[in-house]
């Protein structure tokens, strides 16, 4: 889904997962200043929009999502995810209730699978399930602004800002007045200084929510019975999970930032060094420098230093060994 916003001046497309939306608009560090300052916009319509409507959709989605849904308050925003059945993490959904429709927008492409999951488990509950993605665009307002949504979105407010669903054919008029247009990037950057994981980012084929810190926030430990509920509650109380997210403060003075999937190493080890982890995303702040999350095994100490493949890295611990 290209986004007509790339016609703005100044964007930059982005590539990969993100590619549809601006990477940036000219001024990496001003669109970051910007959105920290809680003034701009984010252009999300890349993501996917999934409605789930029907009698029965908070008390249907509590089943399968892991998720304390089914009192749901309309307009709160809620965080949940769906496991496989060895409590593998498959989706992330960034969900609210609008008193009629349960609202959520998911990594780009992964509707798809998402909603064949979800019709596959309708079975006799009054539910209706829609791929909202070509008509409605997300976009992002961040903390502290005092931009006005539109009457005909969808406003999902979290600690973090408002995530909009807005009606696609209204993401210009709605961009033209809602002050500068931050990219991609500076979204992320954002993100990864908050230490929020990012399905596909800082996930793998075998990521649980306990390595990730998403206890809590997307998991609530007092429900169960849905997919992968039993290695959940087994890590919780029987275990720890292999391994922990970690926030790198990285060398200044290097030109190129360690990509995602770079090797993460003991410093006292050297480069040829037994490998402890990996970067899953890296990006530069406009105060912090270059930073990065990373996954490492748990039994690293929390004051080892680091090396991304070159790159020398002080860590800062996400989640606990």
């Amino acid at each position: 889904m290209k986004s007509p916003l790339l016609s703005l001046p100044g964007a930059v497309p982005a590539e990969g997962v993100d590619e549809g939306v601006a990477a940036h608009y000219g001024d990496l560090f001003r669109e970051q200043r910007a959105l920290a300052d809680g003034t701009g916009f984010v252009d999300l319509s890349h993501r996917g929009v999934v409605a789930v409507t029907g009698d029965d959709r908070l008390s249907w989605l509590h089943l399968l999502l892991t998720q304390h849904v089914s009192d749901l308050p309309a307009h709160q925003a809620a965080e949940a995810l769906i496991l496989s059945a060895n409590g593998h993490i498959e989706h992330a959904l960034y969900l609210v209730d609008d008193g009629s429709t349960v609202w959520a927008h998911v990594e780009p492409g992964s509707q798809e699978a998402l909603i064949a999951y979800l019709e596959s488990m309708k079975f006799f509950y009054r539910v209706e399930v829609a791929d909202r993605t070509a008509d409605t665009a997300v976009v992002h307002l961040p903390a502290g602004s005092i931009a006005a949504a539109p009457a005909s979105a969808v406003v999902r407010e979290t600690p973090y800002g408002r995530d909009l669903f807005l009606p696609r054919e209204e993401l210009e008029a709605f961009a033209a007045q809602a002050g500068p247009p931050a990219g991609i990037l500076a979204h992320e950057a954002l993100r990864v200084e908050q230490h929020r994981p990012r399905l596909g980012f800082e996930t793998d084929h075998r990521t649980i929510p306990h390595e990730l810190g998403w206890i809590g926030s997307a998991v609530h430990l007092q429900k169960g019975c849905y997919r992968g509920q039993e290695t959940v509650a087994r890590v919780q109380n029987l275990g720890k999970p292999p391994r922990r997210l970690v926030f790198l403060h990285l060398d200044g003075s290097e030109v190129h930032l360690p990509p995602a999937g770079a090797e993460v190493r003991l410093a006292q080890d050297g480069p040829d060094g037994r490998k402890i982890g990996f970067v899953t995303t890296s990006v530069r702040h406009h105060e912090l420098g270059p930073v990065a999350l990373a996954l490492v095994k748990r039994n690293v100490p929390v004051d080892a230093r680091l090396m991304a493949e070159d790159t020398a890295a002080a860590q800062e611990t996400v989640v606990e060994p």
